[in-house]
């Protein structure tokens, strides 16, 4: 079960690409869109990455931050980026030290198994740190605009 909207962030420390921390304070003072996604360099993932890095202008253009979340380990998050040219950090998460309490890891289904992993969602976060959309169990394609549309909506008040 996701999240829902007007919690606020769970308080967290994680690291980022660059092995730097980042906290909930740290997102705090702008929008944010912080995807969970399952894995680095697999078809859905880059899908997603590339589709929030090609609209990268236009979530800024409204004032917001993407920020991409996943168990992966720094180094792998150093090469997806790299491959990918990706201009938005990645945070990592091998504990599920946010993952668990967003509601974004858990049981979901691939290949018709019942497995624990992470669910692709998406968390957009206003200012003060409060959750102010979830989109749970995400589907790539036509996502991104979705964030877009719903950014630009909250934003008009």
């Amino acid at each position: 079960m996701s999240i829902q909207p007007g919690t606020s962030l769970p308080a967290f420390s994680l690291q980022d690409d660059q092995g730097h921390t980042v906290t909930n304070k740290d997102l705090k003072g702008h929008w944010t869109v912080l995807y969970a996604y399952p894995k680095d360099s697999t078809p859905g993932c880059t899908t997603e990455a590339c589709d929030f890095r090609d609209n990268l202008a236009r979530v800024q253009s409204l004032g917001a931050q993407v920020c991409g979340i996943s168990r992966d380990s720094l180094k792998s998050h150093q090469t997806f980026i790299a491959k990918q040219s990706l201009p938005f950090r990645l945070l990592s998460d091998p504990d599920c030290a946010l993952l668990n309490p967003l509601g974004a890891f858990g049981k979901k289904l691939m290949y018709g198994k019942g497995v624990q992993g992470i669910i692709r969602s998406t968390f957009l976060i206003d200012p003060k740190g409060v959750i102010r959309h979830v989109w749970p169990k995400v589907s790539v394609k036509g996502h991104v605009e979705a964030v877009l549309e719903v950014l630009a909506a909250l934003q008009k008040g």
